[in-house]
Order: C-alpha cells, then structure tokens, then sequence
C-alpha cells in the first residue's frame, strides 16, 4: 500500500497519489493522463513529465491497487492519438484513498509538536452537559444527539492526541543538550511558563468533566448511543449490518472517556496522571536551567579546567616542574603550621635540626580556618540571685491575682453573664477565656457546653441564655456585648479554691 512513497520517483508517485486525492475533494472521480499532467504542479511537482513517464507511474499505481483505470466510450475520438490518451481514466481505489489518508496523517504527526489546551477541557464538559439536555427530549432531537456525541468524540480525541504528542515533545525537550544554551534557556523557560498556566485549575477541571459524565450516565448512556444512531442515518449497505460496529465504536470512545476522567477500580484518571507529569517536567526543566545559569555565571567549568591542567600536565619539560605544577594546581605548598614554636624553647639547643626536635602540637583549628586556639582566662560567673528573686516575686504576683481573679468569678449557682457588671481587666480576660473555652466544646443533650481552665482547677458549665437579652460587661479599658449566657463557674471537684500565700519577707527566695 505504501510502495509508492519509498522507490525511485517517490516524490513524483505521491504527487500523482496527492491530485487524485484533490480531485476527490471537489467530488471529480475519474482523472485522464492530461488532467492529472496540468494538476501535478499544483501538487507540488514542477519539473516536466513526459508522456511515458507519467504513463509508467500511472501503471505502477494501478498494478499496486492503488488506482482504477476504466474505459471512456462516452467520448467522441477523431485519432488514434487522442484516442489513446483520452480514453484511459483513472481514479483512487479505497486501498489508494487510505493510503493517502495515512501518508497526510504521518506528515501532519510531524509537523506538529501538541498542545496542552483548557479550552478543549471545558468544551467537554459543555458537550457532556448538552448530552443531559438532548435526553429529556423527545425522538425529533436523534439528529442533535448524533452530532453533540460526534463533537464530544472529536474533542476527546484532539486531548488526547494533542496531549501525546505535546508528552513525547516535552520528554525529547527534557532529554535534549544543545549547543547554544541561550536557546535551549529560553524554550525551556517558555516551557515552564506553559505548563504552569496549563496547570492552572486543572484539578477543578478534570473534576468538573468527570461529574458531568456521571450525570451523563444518569441518562443511560447505551439509549442515547442507540438514538444518535438514529440520527446518524447509516446507508444501507450489502452484507453485514454496519449498525453493530457502530455502535461498538461508541462504547470504545466512551470508555475512552471514562478512562481518562473517571476513577475506575481504584485506577486514577489520566487526567491526573497528566498532572503528574506536568509537575514532574517542570521540576526538571527548573533544574535544568539552574545548570544553564550556573554554568553562565562561572568562567570556565571545572572539565574544561582540569583538561586544560593535563595540558599542562603533559607539556611539562621536567619532573621537577610536574611536582611543581601539582604543588600549584591543588595547594600543597608551605605548611601553616611552619611559624608555629615550641612552648620552652629552652629545652631544644640551637644547633639541632628541626628533624630531632620534639613535635609542636597544631591546632585542628589551624587546618580549618587558618587561625591558631587562644586559651584565655575563664570568664567570671554572673550572680543571678537578684533575677531569681525578681521571678520568684513576679510568680507570686500572678498566682495570688489569678487566686483573686477565680474568687471574684466563683458563683454558687447558675447566674446570668450580665450579673458580673464591672470587672478589673485580668479578671474579665480569665472570664473570657473560660467562655471562649466553653463554646469551643461540644454542646451536651441539653445543651449546655462544660470546660475546664488549663490546670483543671476551675470548671464553667455555660448554657443557652433563655431570652434575648443582651449582656454588658464592662472594664476599664471597654465594655464587651453580647448574649446573656447562664453561667456557673465552680473549682473543679466542688473544692474551693486556694486563698493567695502570704506575701513572703524579703530577701527570701522561692
């Protein structure tokens, strides 16, 4: 079927191939050797054909199945030439017409690269959408449903083709090391650019897709598949009824459809898988342009530098000069510890050599950072007597005015919230947190809401004020309103609470 696209004069074969193709376009179904000569240039051939020529590639495609070659006795013919040449006329076979649908579809897969495109996303879900409505209405609508069901398979399968084809592009973009790092920068960049806006709501998305085809199948999808059958009014044909394949067709792009937003069987969606792999390139891309920035901002590499010391290495002269260049190259020169003295120096003559004196202790210290250890003095431990008497007053304090605070809102029963009136600041923040407390659990059978201050001692049952009145507690910073709770604020286990201790003498520690 594809002969013709790889042997000798494979370019003027598929010219031939492409004006019949043409020709099939504007409906004209048979071609003569005259037509098909002047259609060649606007199919791409220009140079010249001669007549055999063109008769011998015409023969080589009816020999291939590719065209049909009929008689003309319609025509009226004064020679034998004219004869010849008018009487043959050729057209495509369903064998040449897929062959040209192959060879179209394998140069536009070239030529595109796919795209990533919420607008196809969101016009699935219109078409879904529309789907729900055609059911409700009655048989006069088979021809609707039949295109909406058309067009929801047509932009099912632009996502997905788009989709592959954009995937396989990223994947050769993220495998790629090009010459010029200013380009390759700049592409993956804009990639990155791209899939962050693609990424945008893509979960909202997918998921807006995926009710709209539960509702869809609410509708009883194989009814609608069987009305849009209708609609699509099949021609009848000889043999087998095209009906059963049709409609398996369907089925096929529906579960399509389910596979790519509908989780099934605990399989995620590919929709999601999608946004996996997007996440996943753009991480990489990043990283990526991080070694492309990286390797901008420094001179030279670290490669290029250690190639050009064996450059280096191997024009040395000598090997004094090697051991020189090693010196230089990595650091291994003079000792640090060179300036260093013993701690008597006394003890070592001076005409003995540096061999036979006793070793000098090197701070690890010196390797690191080039500094030597200074051993100073301890530093004189500071009195805190004074601070601890100053926390130990400053305690006494609080705990004697949070004693005072609990009695003051102690109550022997339940009392309205507005009947503690004016409260000192420190006591009106205990009574709001004990409130806070109570509203933050959860309410009983009757109602009422029970909370316990930090340490358990103090317990606040609050129930629903019975009215609506307002309550006004007021301090002298403020005044708070709010609904009139009942409130009863006990120590917790009905024990009293503790009177503040006696102020201890001073000077005394607690």
């Amino acid at each position: 079927m594809f002969r013709f696209t790889t042997v000798e004069r494979s370019d003027l074969y598929s010219a031939v191939v492409e004006v019949f193709g043409v020709a099939g376009e504007h409906l004209e179904t048979a071609l003569g050797l005259d037509t098909v000569r002047e259609r060649l240039r606007g199919a791409g051939w220009l140079a010249a054909v001669e007549d055999e020529e063109l008769h011998d590639v015409l023969r080589k495609l009816v020999q291939w199945g590719l065209l049909d070659v009929v008689h003309n006795h319609a025509e009226n013919y004064r020679t034998a030439e004219e004869y010849e040449r008018r009487n043959l006329q050729y057209s495509l076979t369903r064998r040449g017409e897929a062959a040209l649908t192959a060879v179209r579809h394998a140069l536009d897969a070239l030529a595109s690269t796919g795209a990533l495109q919420t607008a196809v996303l969101e016009a699935i879900a219109d078409r879904l959408d529309e789907l729900c409505l055609l059911a409700e209405k009655p048989a006069s609508a088979d021809r609707r449903i039949f295109t909406t069901l058309r067009e929801l398979e047509g932009h099912l399968d632009a996502l997905v083709e788009n989709t592959k084809a954009f995937n396989a592009e990223l994947q050769r973009l993220l495998r790629a090391e090009g010459a010029d790092p200013e380009v390759f920068r700049e592409v993956k960049a804009a990639t990155v650019a791209y899939l962050q806006e693609f990424l945008v709501n893509l979960d909202r998305r997918g998921q807006t897709v995926g009710a709209a085809v539960a509702r869809a199948e609410q509708r009883d999808v194989p009814a609608l598949q069987e009305r849009a059958l209708r609609g699509a009014e099949l021609p009848p044909v000889a043999g087998e009824d095209p009906a059963a394949g049709w409609l398996e067709s369907r089925r096929a792009r529906w579960e399509g459809l389910r596979a790519w937003f509908v989780e099934d069987g605990g399989a995620r969606p590919r929709i999601e898988q999608l946004h996996d792999i997007a996440r996943r390139a753009i991480v990489s891309l990043l990283q990526v342009l991080e070694r492309i920035n990286e390797s901008r901002r420094r001179s030279s590499s670290a490669v290029q530098d250690f190639r050009e010391l064996a450059r280096w290495f191997a024009a040395a002269p000598a090997e004094d000069d090697l051991h020189r260049l090693w010196s230089a190259a990595f650091g291994l020169g003079s000792a640090r510890h060179a300036h260093l003295a013993h701690p008597d120096p006394e003890l070592i003559p001076p005409s003995e050599s540096w061999a036979q004196s006793p070793p000098v202790e090197v701070s690890a210290l010196l390797r690191s950072s080039g500094r030597t250890e200074r051993f100073t003095r301890t530093a004189r431990v500071r009195d805190v007597a004074a601070v601890r008497a100053e926390r130990a007053e400053r305690a006494r304090a609080e705990r004697a005015e949070l004693a005072l605070a609990w009695e003051v809102l102690e109550t022997d029963g339940p009392v309205r919230l507005s009947a503690f009136g004016t409260l000192e600041p420190a006591v009106f923040d205990r009574l709001l947190d004990l409130v806070g407390r109570a509203l933050a659990s959860r309410p009983s059978a009757d109602g009422s809401r029970r909370a316990t201050t930090g340490d358990g001692r103090v317990e606040i049952v609050l129930m629903p004020p019975p009215d609506e009145r307002r309550a006004v507690l007021r301090t002298a910073k403020g005044a708070l309103t709010g609904p009139d709770y009942v409130v009863h604020v006990t120590a917790a286990g009905a024990a009293r609470l503790p009177s503040p201790p006696p102020p201890a003498p001073r000077g005394v520690v607690v």
